[in-house]
């Protein structure tokens, strides 16, 4: 693999354990060629808790590997998904601020052929410019998105 964003990288799911991320992943297994390898990421932002620490105190330890623990469990659901939805899927978490950059950096580091990201999709185009995590994904990427929106 050359990291050149064709067919033979991995599809990246973007998996954050909604609904809507699930049903993204379903949806992709029936637009995609079946059996492909795909890549489940899990991305958690640092600090994302409404405060910063003073004085530049880390946080506990074992907070952190609780929060890395939670991403890789919800991984493994979104991998499970995957799996049933016809993908060979292996399970990744990043920490990542703000997520979108985790979710292209995951993808750039791997190779991904396709990153599918599930929308809300009620605020259209300018969700675009209101930073929805799928619209930052597509405006930033420098390879193929599949945003899937929730069936109305």
């Amino acid at each position: 693999s050359t990291g050149t964003s064709d067919e033979s990288g991995p599809v990246l799911f973007a998996y954050d354990g909604s609904d809507l991320a699930g049903h993204a992943i379903s949806e992709a297994g029936r637009q995609l060629r079946p059996g492909r390898a795909a890549l489940v990421v899990t991305i958690w932002e640092p600090f994302n808790v409404g405060f910063l620490p003073t004085g530049g105190v880390a946080f506990d330890a074992a907070g952190a590997d609780e929060v890395k623990a939670a991403a890789e469990e919800t991984a493994a659901h979104g991998a499970s998904l995957a799996a049933a939805a016809g993908f060979r899927a292996e399970t990744m978490t990043a920490e990542g601020a703000p997520t979108w950059q985790g979710i292209i950096d995951a993808a750039n580091a791997r190779g991904a052929s396709l990153i599918v990201l599930g929308s809300h999709g009620r605020s259209g185009v300018t969700g675009l410019v209101l930073g929805s995590v799928a619209g930052a994904v597509a405006a930033h990427a420098q390879r193929s998105v599949l945003i899937v929106h929730r069936r109305h």
